[in-house]
């Protein structure tokens, strides 16, 4: 007789096996998890609040349309303007003032109102005892016509950058006043 000898396996084939998690590393990673999550939830805002205003390009800044050329002369004008501003979610208007006027070259210069002294706002031609120069009736501050200063206070009236365009003067953002050195 034929004997059918079968030989048991000694190794049977196992199926494939996952890898056991233990709960210390279950614990592990979950509570990494969720400090990573809640840490980033933290820093993103105040990174975005810190990169924001480099990324925004930065124009020349706005003009604002306020007289027409042929309006201006040489003798200091006042004109009123608006701005509009933007801060957050509030829209608000802004009415601004500018001293205008021509020099003998034709060209035109915007002198800012205010005072360097203390704030106040400054008129032209408002004190009789010093005729035209700009004068402030806070405390006595005296400019000239470029708006160097004379008496009290400490800095020439900051002026407006200007442009001219189609018959228009537009101003633009306040800058210290580079006019004012050139006096004698």
């Amino acid at each position: 007789m034929s004997s059918y000898n079968e030989e048991p396996e000694v190794n049977p084939p196992k199926p494939p096996s996952r890898k056991e998690m233990s709960r210390r590393q279950f614990l592990t990673y979950t509570l990494g998890g969720a400090t990573a999550f809640m840490g980033a939830g933290v820093l993103l805002p105040m990174t975005r609040f810190a990169v924001d205003p480099i990324l925004h390009k930065r124009g020349e800044g706005d003009f604002i349309k306020v007289a027409e050329v042929s309006q201006i002369t040489d003798v200091p004008q006042e004109f009123n303007f608006e701005l509009k501003q933007q801060d957050g979610w509030y829209a608000s208007t802004a009415t601004l003032t500018a001293w205008i006027r021509k020099d003998e070259g034709g060209n035109i210069y915007a002198l800012s109102p205010i005072c360097k002294h203390l704030g106040c706002t400054v008129g032209w031609n408002n004190d009789k005892a010093f005729p035209d120069e700009y004068h402030c009736p806070c405390h006595g501050a005296r400019y000239t016509k470029l708006g160097k200063q004379l008496a009290v206070a400490a800095k020439p009236l900051d002026q407006y950058k200007t442009k001219i365009e189609g018959g228009w003067v537009y101003l633009g953002d306040i800058v210290p006043n580079t006019e004012a050195n050139k006096e004698a």
